[in-house]
């Protein structure tokens, strides 16, 4: 038995058209928004993108969307999704680990409750989030569960920098197109 999960073509096809290095924070923001929009517009999975970044350089290793409702896996949040392509494609479930360059997580949101574990477990050392207010919940209607009420203090304890607030207001269109589309809010129970 076994469980895969993949990038949409789009996905796969929209990383080749991006440059190989995004040195700021706000370029790689960027995309990670677009790529947040496209997996609306494409219908391929909720409003949330993530990309892994070499911190220093801007390298992109690799943009992941979330991936819940069509893979019918409840963990293929966009966080989940481009840690775990990103570890296979440095083969390194450390991506913290000292062979490599130091890793930047960079998403359209703050993290729920079990991407806040999959972010300390992958080993990054720096994460960059768009907003960590109530709009992802009040806007979409999703429950992004409980989380530690200082979460970014413990993430800075076990060193990972936070950057809150990079494009924030772009950040919140793309959960009101969500909310517009129609499309389904995948809580399990409603919180």
């Amino acid at each position: 038995m076994q469980f895969t999960v993949e990038l949409p073509r789009w996905a796969v096809d929209a990383q080749t058209c991006l440059p190989t290095h995004l040195p700021l924070i706000e370029d790689q923001m960027q995309a990670v928004i677009r790529f947040s929009q496209m997996n609306i517009d494409h219908q391929t999975g909720g409003p949330f993108a993530a990309g892994i970044f070499e911190r220093d350089s801007g390298r992109r290793i690799v943009l992941g969307v979330n991936r819940v409702v069509p893979s019918n896996v409840s963990s293929a949040h966009a966080e989940v999704v481009a840690l775990s392509i990103a570890q296979q494609m440095l083969n390194s479930w450390d991506l913290g680990s000292a062979s490599l360059p130091e890793m930047q997580l960079v998403v359209n949101w703050r993290p729920c409750a079990m991407c806040y574990g999959a972010t300390i477990w992958s080993g990054i050392r720096s994460l960059v989030i768009a907003g960590s207010d109530d709009a992802c919940e009040r806007i979409t209607g999703f429950d992004e569960g409980p989380i530690h009420p200082q979460w970014t203090e413990e993430l800075i304890r076990r060193g990972i920098a936070v950057q809150d607030g990079v494009l924030y207001e772009q950040a919140v269109q793309v959960f009101e197109s969500f909310r517009k589309s129609g499309s389904v809010v995948y809580n399990a129970r409603n919180g």
